[in-house]
């Protein structure tokens, strides 16, 4: 009998390069069939894209990638991670023996892809939520195998929380969550799930309680305050849209009467199909937001890795397919979202703040790496720099 299996990569197939097309495999055989195995190279990594009416992106994943390349013959050149890009912005440079390198670059982009648009998109909704807070709910729309490195994304890119038990471990943050609908279905009574919660969660736990299985949002948001009396923090809305009606509506009738009862403080948090343009609508009326699918499953910042420069005769020769701009490059800061490209021996005219620094000589980490807590503020600078985004 075939039992099923989990199809998951794990470290040592990543880091052993076998997690790559089959097309860099045999790049590499003929490489070194032909005597080309020492050939030395200087790869570029850029942003190439942005999603249709995005400004920015990102720049996410870079220590996972570094993870990866530490401990190879390579030298890796890269803009500080967190870092806010425009299309077309080299983000990163890796030099060495392009057989040492071409096993790496799916597992390269697929990272940088994958971070760098979560990350983006968890910058737009922060940036459009203000003050409001912002948790990320979206593990479930992805395989689990990835789910420590959605969390960090999502987390750089500056929402206020996550909600994966593992995040405590994986980014020393602690992670935030209320209940399931699915705890007051087996419990069959709303109260009696709500006081459980009560009695058995930990005290420092927020006590927000779920308010929209059985009954009216209302109705059930006064029988939580009765319920939990003082101890109750704030309620969560996730009601479905065949349920839903005016969601500002509601949140407002809400906000009207635990006012007029004399509870003005209680949060109101909405949950469920979240998006930017739901922040908007409802960011003036609402405490904290939990957004999934709309950061999980974002669209994608393409980012692209290509040969620009080549040692021939011990001079660096630049060199690109079609559409590339050959020659290796460096990245000058003037301030968010203001830079000057040169060529990598060329000194900038306008900007002065050098973005692209070695990470990697040799193989060796040549700087300690911040931790997702200092990316997020540094992030956050920057988000107080641009102007609000069109919400999509």
């Amino acid at each position: 009998m075939r039992r099923p299996k989990l199809y998951i990569a794990g470290r040592e197939d990543i880091v052993g390069g076998r997690i790559t097309d089959i097309y860099f495999v045999r790049t590499k055989k003929i490489l070194e069939a032909k005597g080309l195995k020492n050939l030395r190279v200087r790869m570029e990594v850029h942003v190439s894209d942005l999603p249709r009416g995005y400004d920015w992106a990102v720049f996410a994943g870079l220590e996972e990638v570094l993870s990866i390349l530490e401990g190879l013959p390579l030298d890796v050149y890269s803009i500080p991670e967190g870092t806010l890009v425009r299309a077309n912005t080299p983000v990163m440079l890796i030099e060495g023996n392009y057989a040492d390198m071409c096993l790496y670059e799916t597992a390269i982009l697929g990272i940088l892809r994958q971070a760098s648009s979560i990350a983006t998109k968890a910058a737009r909704i922060k940036r459009l939520a203000g003050d409001r807070r912002v948790v990320f709910f979206g593990l479930r729309a992805l395989h689990p195998a990835i789910a420590p490195s959605v969390d960090r994304a999502a987390y750089v890119g500056g929402v206020d929380a996550v909600s994966g038990a593992f995040s405590r471990d994986y980014l020393e943050v602690t992670p935030v969550g209320t209940m399931p609908h699915s705890l007051i279905v087996a419990f069959g009574s709303n109260v009696d799930a709500w006081k459980a919660f009560d009695e058995v969660v930990e005290p420092d736990v927020p006590r927000i309680m779920l308010v929209d299985t059985f009954n009216d949002e209302r109705v059930e948001t006064l029988q939580a305050v009765e319920a939990l009396g003082s101890r109750i923090y704030g309620v969560r809305l996730d009601t479905p849209r065949s349920r839903r009606g005016s969601m500002r509506e509601i949140v407002e009738e809400i906000r009207w009467t635990l006012k007029a009862l004399g509870y003005p403080d209680i949060k109101i948090v909405v949950s469920g199909g979240v998006n930017e343009r739901t922040i908007v609508e409802l960011r003036d009326v609402v405490d904290m937001f939990g957004v999934g699918t709309s950061i999980a499953c974002p669209p994608s910042v393409d980012i692209s890795m290509d040969i620009v420069e080549v040692l021939r005769d011990g001079r660096w020769v630049p060199v690109a397919k079609r559409g590339k701009l050959p020659g290796a490059k460096k990245v000058y800061r003037c301030g968010t979202l203001d830079y000057e490209v040169t060529l990598w021996n060329e000194k900038p005219r306008r900007c002065y703040e050098e973005l692209l620094v070695k990470w990697l000589e040799n193989g060796r980490l040549t700087r300690d790496y911040p931790e997702p807590t200092q990316i997020r503020d540094y992030v956050l600078a920057q988000l107080r720099e641009v102007p609000e985004p069109t919400p999509l």
